[in-house]
């Protein structure tokens, strides 16, 4: 099975090869019309991402995040949710390097296979970061008013926070 996929992408680029050839397709102006396309992409979507990272930049050092988790412990403490992984529910929605910087703290002071850590990894696997998807994709396209999006996906977050602890708790326990 591995001598298989050593050879996957080798036998992708020369099947590629010969299809453009039976085409008479110009592999290489095709490619650089495609880099040319990417560049231009990543020049529309440039400003949104660089206004996005400051906000989360501006957001995490103000202190507004262990604001929102001191407000939000006792009701994670009525539901019997972890409020170690209260920061993480925060910032997912903005930035997964930043969730993922918040895991791994989760994770090196609870320790792993704990409630927490676990209700976190879940939580990881199982939100998307939102406003970043939004950003980049909606401003590929030039999408100006996101309409239902963005509520669509808060909710769709809200959905993985009360799901993860459950799962979490019905499969491992407390």
């Amino acid at each position: 099975m591995t001598q298989f996929t050593n050879w996957i992408i080798p036998l992708l680029t020369v099947a590629v090869l010969v299809y453009a050839a039976f085409k008479r397709v110009d592999v290489f102006e095709a490619f650089c019309d495609g880099a040319a396309d990417g560049l231009k992409t990543c020049a529309d979507i440039l400003p949104a991402l660089v206004l996005l990272l400051v906000c989360i930049g501006m957001f995490r050092a103000s202190g507004a995040v262990e604001a929102l988790t001191s407000l939000m412990k006792p009701f994670c403490s009525a539901v019997g949710f972890p409020s170690e992984v209260v920061p993480l529910v925060i910032l997912r929605p903005f930035s997964g390097s930043g969730a993922m910087a918040v895991y791994n703290e989760i994770a090196s002071s609870v320790g792993v296979d704990t409630f927490a850590e676990r209700v976190a990894a879940v939580l990881i696997g199982s939100s998307e970061t939102t406003f970043y998807t939004v950003a980049v994709y909606f401003s590929a396209v030039k999408v100006k008013k996101t309409r239902y999006a963005v509520p669509a996906a808060l909710t769709a977050d809200l959905t993985a926070w009360i799901v993860c602890g459950f799962a979490v708790f019905l499969f491992f326990g407390n």
